[in-house]
């Protein structure tokens, strides 16, 4: 594990993430990446992208994460980790950003290259004007109902 100054569970989820990395189903793009999210009590969900022929079927890494959380009944969220073999630092995809927006709109991105290299976002910065949840509420639609 590398040493991350003053925060050493910081550099077992940026472990998480180059883990699941390595064992990213990219079969068609030969772009692996992995994410690992930390829930607010301290647990990581990992997951890597998984690609479909049918390319718009494919699952990004950071939804993965995400998902298999929620589905083991996580609902708080601190931070993700996306571990990429590029030089540069990759954001999510937009997919990627609108989903995390709905469950974790507080959420730090850590983003992590080849070398091992971080830099931190805030998801909000990632994401501005997000679309969420106040812009399908109707208006008048629940008025008079308890």
């Amino acid at each position: 594990m590398q040493n991350y100054p003053d925060d050493q569970k910081l550099g077992v989820l940026v472990d998480a993430a180059q883990d699941a990395k390595k064992q990213a189903l990219a079969i068609y793009s030969q772009f692996n990446v992995g994410a690992a999210l930390e829930t607010a009590d301290g647990r990581i969900y990992s997951g890597f992208n998984i690609e479909s022929s049918s390319y718009g079927l494919t699952v990004c890494a950071e939804r993965v994460a995400l998902f298999k959380a929620l589905s083991e009944g996580e609902r708080a969220f601190r931070r993700i980790a996306v571990a990429t073999d590029t030089d540069a630092f990759c954001s999510p995809c937009g997919a990627c950003r609108q989903v995390m927006w709905d469950y974790a709109p507080d959420l730090d991105v850590y983003l992590v290259n080849r070398a091992g290299k971080m830099e931190k976002h805030q998801l909000r910065d990632l994401i501005p004007h997000a679309f969420d949840n106040r812009m399908l509420k109707v208006p008048g639609k629940d008025e008079g109902k308890k």
